[in-house]
């Protein structure tokens, strides 16, 4: 007899938008559970998609760093389905969602038995009922996925498992056993399943973190969203008046902060960012940045152009480098190991470098490093003819025209000039084929 394959859909979230003003801010709360042993048993469903325009951790589903996404229980409750007060302000009925502060990290799951039983989610019933759990040929698949939302529905799913994990349904045929991917797991061997996973770094992790402002940000409101993240977000700290100031979570948005301009009311940003451990990421590294809507952001994220410098005091050190938060394709994977190749200008005044950072089916991302010599630069060119094929669709942070398959960027207004050993960063989505080598680079300057 065929298994019934039940369907569970996330709710969709209430969004931030201009009249969202009035959202409560979350400045912290006790933390009920640890981080679990590794790896855990957990019960596993599966959801349609992140809700519009955001999903639980303050972004859109097109801007995450991959489309194999989970949603961890905001709820620990097993057996209390009514109860939902957001952000929890009881640490003992604190989900591992632990009211969004595990947002950004990854997981490595890998599937394990198979239930033959209804998993209904009905409140106050096993997970598995009237049947058993069996091992198969699909034990063992591993997939490495991102935290981007939370699963705080009244059913037995989100409740009654406290390490319970929602998955995204596109994830479902891409876990790998034996280098292997498990194109069939979905929907015939799945009727929810036992997992296993732990909290694990981000793969292959290069570059930077990307800042964008959310729909209705603006001079009195910068609502931002800080994504692409070595090891996951606890805090997002800002300087106003020359002091730093703990920023407020966007509600339990656990990568989404409200900000306060260099001055009262400016459009002007300092921040620094806490990982997961409360430790300052590169050092402190401070993020510089102003709004770029004339008044109020109207899209769901609009990327922020950024420079960098030093920890400490907060001011900009001579050389910044600078950055920008692209918009992410809709379906990137980050568990590419990238690939570098630098070819200095013959004049020595910059050197460029470019890495592939994300990969799926017929189509790639990839970012250029432009660095500075040993003196200052006011402009740089970056050249490149594509070998196998490839093209790209779209760039940002810099200024692109195409022949054919040759490639020439040039930098924009915010990111020409460098000081010596500066660097600016470009970044780019674009098709590939079977075969996506790394071309060859030329950089100048004027």
């Amino acid at each position: 007899m065929r298994v019934p394959r039940l369907r569970r859909v996330t709710l969709l979230r209430s969004t931030v938008i201009a009249a969202a003003l009035l959202v409560v801010g979350y400045a912290g709360a006790a933390l009920a559970l640890p981080d679990p042993p590794a790896p855990v048993t957990a019960n596993a469903t599966w959801f349609d998609a992140l809700g519009s325009p955001y999903g639980g951790c303050g972004l859109p589903q097109a801007n995450l760093d991959s489309q194999n996404f989970v949603a961890l229980n905001v709820f620990n409750t097993p057996g209390d389905y009514a109860y939902s007060t957001r952000p929890v302000p009881d640490a003992a009925k604190t989900g591992m969602w632990e009211n969004g502060h595990n947002c950004g990290r990854w997981v490595q799951v890998s599937i394990a038995d198979y239930c033959t039983g209804v998993n209904d989610g009905a409140p106050n019933q096993p997970f598995c009922r009237n049947g058993s759990w069996v091992s198969d040929a699909y034990n063992g698949g591993t997939l490495t996925m991102l935290v981007a939302d939370s699963c705080g529905d009244g059913n037995a799913w989100c409740r009654d498992d406290p390490y319970h994990l929602d998955l995204a349904k596109g994830s479902l045929s891409k876990f790998v056993k034996n280098g292997t991917t498990l194109t069939d797991l979905y929907p015939d061997h799945w009727n929810n399943r036992h997992i296993s996973w732990k909290f694990v770094p981000a793969p292959n992790y290069s570059g930077d973190i990307n800042i964008g402002f959310l729909q209705g940000a603006q001079q009195w409101w910068p609502a931002i969203a800080v994504s692409h993240l070595a090891n996951g977000i606890h805090g997002v700290e800002y300087l106003a008046d020359g002091a730093w100031h703990t920023a407020t979570m966007n509600s339990d948005m656990g990568q989404s902060y409200i900000i306060g301009g260099l001055t009262s009311g400016a459009t002007n940003f300092q921040i620094r960012v806490r990982d997961v451990n409360d430790a300052l990421i590169n050092g402190g590294r401070v993020y510089s940045f102003s709004l770029p809507c004339s008044s109020q952001c109207s899209v769901p994220y609009t990327a922020a152009a950024y420079t960098t410098s030093r920890g400490g005091s907060g001011s900009p050190s001579a050389s910044p480098s600078a950055s920008v938060s692209p918009s992410a394709s809709a379906s990137p994977s980050a568990s590419v190991s990238p690939s570098a190749s630098t070819s200095p200008s013959s004049s020595g005044a910059c050197s460029a470098a470019y890495r592939i950072t994300s990969s799926w089916p017929g189509g790639f991302g990839g970012e250029v490093t432009v660095t500075a010599g040993s003196a200052p630069i006011t402009g740089w060119t970056v050249k490149w003819t594509y070998a196998n094929g490839q093209a790209i669709t779209q760039l940002w942070n810099g200024t692109l025209t195409t022949s054919g398959s040759s490639v020439t960027v040039k930098n924009v207004s915010y990111n020409g000039s460098l000081g010596a050993g500066g660097t600016a960063t470009f970044g780019f989505n674009g098709t590939a084929g079977g075969t996506n080598g790394i071309p060859t680079l030329s950089c100048t300057s004027p």
